[in-house]
């Protein structure tokens, strides 16, 4: 996180916040598998603190098909968290948690999407449970909304609100495995600078 002063976030903040985000996808799997009733293992391949413009390329491109569920944080900390699927890998969870549906499909039907948004509410809330669990800090939540389009528009929703954020978001790639195929996950934590600042004073690094 790119800032002035003091806001600056430096190497051992950032790994805390990188453990953080381990913790918080873990206890995201652990719901997801308890939510399908199926055995899944993890792996974060990757944590980073990336721009908004470098986070489509990690996703797969600005024209990657894409399901994107995006909630906003209040209370101790202020901000939004999206999570993003493939739009296959989002066909896929829908799949094992139906126990039906059209793979080649390309639009989701509406059970299918009341299904992707209960996955999405679960796994997230998950995430900032883990989260608040560890700080000691309050984490209220939106309604989470879910919309289907190319990576480059999903993103330009929290962009949008990237200047009175901070200039950076924090990306865990999350892959959950033992499914019928691995499937990754985006979850992107985007909190003003001063919750990261609350957030690392919670943890004694400030």
């Amino acid at each position: 996180m790119q800032s002035n002063g003091n806001d600056s976030i430096d190497n051992i903040e950032f790994d805390v916040l990188t453990e953080i985000g381990n913790i918080g996808a873990g206890n995201a799997t652990t719901a997801l598998s308890q939510l399908i009733n199926t055995k899944i293992d993890m792996r974060v391949p990757q944590v980073k603190m990336l721009s908004f413009a470098e986070l489509a390329e990690i996703i797969g491109g600005a024209e990657t098909l894409v399901a994107g569920i995006l909630l906003s944080l209040s209370d101790d900390i202020d901000g939004q968290l999206l999570f993003v699927l493939e739009s296959k890998d989002a066909r896929m969870l829908v799949h094992q948690l139906l126990g039906f549906g059209d793979m080649e499909s390309k639009e989701f039907s509406d059970i299918e999407v009341s299904a992707l948004q209960e996955i999405g509410n679960i796994i997230s809330g998950a995430y900032l449970s883990a989260i608040s669990s560890l700080t000691g800090m309050s984490i209220s939540v939106s309604v989470p909304s879910l919309a289907f389009d190319m990576a480059g528009a999903i993103l330009s929703v929290p962009a949008i609100e990237f200047g009175k954020l901070g200039d950076e978001a924090l990306l865990i790639e999350t892959q959950f495995t033992d499914l019928d195929v691995d499937i990754s996950g985006y979850f992107i934590l985007i909190p003003t600078m001063e919750s990261y600042v609350r957030i690392l004073k919670s943890l004694g690094l400030r």
